[in-house]
């Protein structure tokens, strides 16, 4: 028996398909497809978040922009370069020294977009009926369980 995917309540197997504490026999799939689910809150949430910390992380640069626009006018207008000069390179010393804890938001922001903005389902034809096997948020999770199946129904139908 191989196993192609398995976690805490899936798991996809050369004989089984089981999820949630239901099994289904792979000998008795006879097609396997996905669709998009209703949304739900917690995908709604992630989609907002990820919004506001693209906002977030946007804000810096666009008010950084805005004050080095500022800062050399004012310099132009009076002829002070050396002070606008100086005030620029601290800025950018600090700015390097702070790139290093841009990790932690665009790690989280890139995790939100491997776990998707929808709701993806699985589903199966069993004994000439349509079954839900799965619906979840998690793009990813959903990608492996999906790819999963299908190879042990092909594996199957090779078999058979």
């Amino acid at each position: 028996m191989a196993i192609y995917y398995q976690d805490d309540a899936v798991q996809v197997t050369s004989e089984s398909i089981r999820v949630g504490g239901h099994t289904i026999a792979l000998a008795d799939v006879t097609y396997v497809w996905h669709a998009r689910g209703r949304t739900t809150l917690a995908v709604r949430g992630r989609v907002i978040g990820r919004g506001v910390l693209v906002l977030l992380l946007s804000l810096p640069p666009l008010v950084a922009l805005v004050c080095v626009v500022s800062l050399a006018w004012s310099a132009q207008d009076r002829g002070n370069w050396t002070l606008a000069l100086i005030i620029l390179a601290a800025c950018a010393v600090g700015a390097l020294a702070l790139v290093p804890f841009l990790e932690l938001p665009l790690g989280w922001l890139d995790r939100s977009y491997e776990r998707g903005n929808r709701v993806n389902e699985l589903w199966v034809q069993h004994h000439g009926r349509e079954v839900m096997l799965l619906s979840t948020p998690d793009a990813l999770r959903f990608g492996q369980i999906y790819r999963a199946v299908q190879r042990a129904v092909e594996q199957q139908g090779d078999r058979g």
